[in-house]
């Protein structure tokens, strides 16, 4: 019983619960959150929450924003089927967050390019989502960033060649609830036990 559950279950039995212990300080929290205006209440707080722009965040948090993103790309595409990989070189002096890659039979390779901006140039994303576009594989490429930062990357990509008709924009925001809605969906169906875990 962690320290704040003790706290719940002393203050449950001062009120009058004689047998408090783990399982009902359990019901009494899931009871509370029953409460209709308590859930609203917390969820009105998250929204009113609101975070600065991205590249108004300081240089430590922006680059714990840039790689919690990257990973997370990763994760979903794995999730999805895909061979998923960070940090890969596309030409000489680029890299790109991360890739989803995968293998049709013997025909070929189909490749998904993801480029997160948080702080930094514009322009040097933009070279590196075209230097990836020269490998006739890569089907797609998709910047990520907050809607502050994509207007900006799509008013930079409106005239450059076939970026702009190629490049997909994707808020971090909903990255981040695609990644909890999939953590989710994996756990519950990892929790069936459905997939024996070998010998």
């Amino acid at each position: 019983m962690s320290q704040i559950e003790q706290e719940i279950s002393d203050a449950l039995k001062k009120a009058g619960v004689s047998e408090s212990n783990l399982l009902t300080v359990d019901y009494f929290i899931w009871d509370e959150l029953q409460v209709e205006e308590n859930l609203s209440a917390i969820y009105g707080k998250r929204k009113t929450e609101e975070e600065p722009p991205i590249e108004q965040v300081d240089n430590e948090t922006s680059d714990f924003i840039h790689n919690e993103i990257r990973d997370k790309l990763a994760e979903i595409g794995t999730w999805l089927g895909f061979k998923s990989q960070n940090e890969i070189k596309v030409a000489d002096g680029s890299k790109v967050d991360t890739i989803w890659e995968a293998t049709i039979g013997n025909m070929g390779r189909v490749i998904y390019v993801f480029e997160v901006q948080t702080k930094g140039s514009i322009d040097s994303l933009i070279l590196n989502l075209l230097k990836a576009l020269n490998n006739p594989a890569v089907q797609g490429v998709v910047a990520v960033s907050d809607s502050l930062q994509l207007e900006k990357i799509q008013k930079h990509a409106a005239n450059v060649g076939n970026l702009s008709s190629k490049l997909k924009y994707w808020d971090y925001k909903k990255v981040l609830e695609i990644y909890d809605a999939l953590e989710m969906v994996n756990e519950n169906i990892n929790s069936l036990g459905l997939v024996p875990q070998g010998f």
